[in-house]
């Protein structure tokens, strides 16, 4: 029997989807929403990294990251310095920090739901098999 490519694809796509709606609404209880989070999660793992560097990281454009840290800078979850040349570098504030820290206490509760349905070696052989179809990009 022959696997239905395009019902696997939806299927991936629906769990990210419904992963999405659920941190949102997790996040919203603090002010932020997964786009910022993740953003400050970038940030926290790449301190000093270009615009660019973190539009790819979070899989945004530029310009889109560019329009997101300018807001972020203006509810003072990160800073901006002038890097080499026309690079700005961004790195966490305490607020921010503040932030990320509270978005993994909740997005631990988000995860642990989402994948409630599998057991620990599910878990372990979807994140097996994912990791085989991402370790080139």
């Amino acid at each position: 029997m022959t696997t239905d490519v395009e019902a696997l694809g939806q299927a991936i796509k629906r769990a990210q989807y419904r992963n999405h709606r659920a941190a949102d609404a997790a996040l919203r209880e603090i002010g932020i929403s997964l786009v910022q989070w993740d953003a400050l999660r970038a940030i926290d793992r790449m301190p000093g990294a270009s615009g660019h560097e973190l539009a790819v990281a979070t899989f945004q454009s530029d310009q889109a990251f560019g329009t997101l840290a300018s807001r972020l800078v203006t509810r003072g979850l990160i800073a901006r310095s002038a890097g080499h040349g026309r690079r700005f570098e961004h790195t966490l504030t305490d607020t921010g920090l503040s932030a990320l820290d509270e978005g993994r206490h909740l997005m631990t509760g988000v995860l642990r739901e989402l994948f409630a349905p599998l057991d620990e070696a599910q878990r372990q052989a979807l994140l097996q098999t994912l990791s085989v179809l991402i370790e080139d990009t």
